[in-house]
C-alpha cells in the first residue's frame, strides 16, 4: 500500500511540473489517503503484536 501511495505522489508531481493541475491534486488526494490508511494499519499491527507479547 505504501508502494501505491507513493507512486500516486509521484503522478502528482510530474502532473504538477507539466501544468496539469485537476490530475496532479487528485493524485496527491489518492496518495495521501492511502498514505493514511498504510499509517492505520501499521499502527495496528504493532498493538496486535505488542498485546500477543511478541518484540519487534
Amino acid at each position: 500500500m505504501l508502494y501505491w501511495a507513493l507512486l500516486f505522489l509521484i503522478v502528482a508531481v510530474v502532473a504538477g511540473v507539466f501544468g496539469f493541475g485537476g490530475i496532479a491534486s487528485a493524485s496527491a488526494g489518492i496518495a495521501q489517503i492511502l498514505f493514511v490508511i498504510f499509517l492505520v494499519l501499521f499502527i495496528v499491527a504493532l498493538v496486535a503484536r505488542a498485546v500477543r507479547g511478541r518484540t519487534p
